[in-house]
């Protein structure tokens, strides 16, 4: 059984996201407003860093992800 499979071409950079700690404090106003008190959100960022969601719970991220076939990836 150590026969090689050719598996193709994988798009899996393009399902990886990026689960890291965001300061509130960093954020603009208008969603500072939004969120009274909460001092740390998780953002869902794409390979090019851009910022896809942001989500209250770290455990809520990784889930979000998943539900939309995504890879989570801590980022510390």
């Amino acid at each position: 059984m150590d026969t090689k499979f050719d598996f193709g071409e994988t798009d899996a950079a393009n399902n990886t996201v990026y689960i890291r700690s965001v300061e509130t404090s960093t954020l603009p106003h208008e969603i500072r407003e939004q969120i009274p008190g909460v001092e740390i959100l998780y953002a869902m960022c794409d390979a090019d860093g851009e910022r896809l969601a942001l989500v209250r719970d770290r455990s809520q991220a990784f889930m979000l992800a998943r539900q939309n076939e995504l890879t989570p990836v801590s980022v510390h």
